[in-house]
């Protein structure tokens, strides 16, 4: 399994992908239930993608019962929200359905962001 760590370098070296990157990393960790995938920081690159990769991260976890590592916590909020879906149409329902890991880091997802096929 690859961890948070390298899923993040990998989204920031492919922007256009980030999310297929990160959704990978959500398949691995549910079927592995795996905490070593995050045992390491990672660097503070991009508010945004860095925001949303813990706030997953820590969300998966609570999903599955598992304490989150305590560095999620370091990873800062963004400076202003940040709706991932991008259609002002949405806006008002992602504040509505984001889970709590990412509205503390004011992103805001709707809330199938983490389901999966």
């Amino acid at each position: 399994m690859t961890p948070l760590k390298e899923t993040r370098e990998k989204m920031e070296m492919d922007k256009g992908n980030a999310i297929l990157h990160l959704m990978e990393f959500v398949d691995d960790f549910r079927r592995e239930r795996d905490l070593t995938a995050l045992a390491r920081p990672f660097p503070l690159s991009d508010e945004k993608w860095d925001a949303l990769a813990a706030a997953t991260a820590e969300e998966l976890c609570g999903e599955m019962g598992l304490e989150a590592p305590a560095w999620l916590s370091n990873v800062p909020a963004c400076r202003d929200p940040w709706f991932v879906a991008g259609l002002e149409s949405l806006k008002a329902i992602a504040l509505v359905e984001s889970p709590l890991p990412f509205r503390l880091r004011k992103v805001f997802v709707l809330e199938n962001f983490l389901s999966r096929a």
